[in-house]
């Protein structure tokens, strides 16, 4: 059996991109989405544009940095839609959109990193100060096509955020850029 982690097709100039699952290193459900393979055949497109459309509720940082920065080196325009919900690391991706397309009924969900910790109280500040890194890494991709102050953006992700389409049309007319 080929299991496919993800969708890709192309037709003329364009392809889409459908990312509908977990984003994970270990692939086990069809719907799940490794940065290796998706990155291999984005690389490999030569079109004009891609579409890449989210509904995910994220997964693991490194495999969507890998994602968002795939979709950013590559030549083609990128849009990128919320079809349903681009929540923590897919919300990244979505950020990687030259042009980024929500609707009404789509949600946008930040938040800081998060991990898994143990050992003594040495390996748990260190795991803290990598994740405030690993925040300001993914931070990075959101200040690139947000309109707010980081002090905005970071008490957002400080509330784990619900991003509503308005609030992208409300951002997108802004005349502050």
């Amino acid at each position: 059996m080929n299991k496919r982690y993800y969708s890709l097709y192309t037709e003329g100039r364009e392809a889409s991109v459908n990312i509908y699952g977990d984003i994970t290193s270990w692939p086990w459900l069809e719907s799940d989405v490794s940065s290796y393979n998706l990155s291999k055949e984005i690389e490999g497109l030569d079109v004009d544009t891609i579409h890449v459309y989210i509904n995910s509720y994220g997964g693991e940082v490194f495999e969507g940095l890998a994602i968002y920065n795939s979709l950013k080196r590559h030549k083609a325009k990128i849009v990128t839609y919320a079809d349903g919900c681009a929540c923590s690391i897919a919300a990244i991706i979505f950020a990687a959109g030259d042009e980024r397309v929500m609707y009404d009924t789509s949600l946008l969900m930040i938040h800081n990193a998060w991990t898994h910790a143990r050992g003594n109280a040495e390996d748990l500040r260190k795991a803290a100060d990598d994740l405030e890194t690993i925040s300001e890494t993914s931070m990075n991709a959101l200040k690139a096509v947000a309109n707010i102050s980081d002090e905005e953006l970071q008490a957002m992700l400080d509330s784990e955020t619900w991003i509503k389409a308005e609030a992208q049309r409300d951002d997108s007319r802004r005349t502050d850029h």
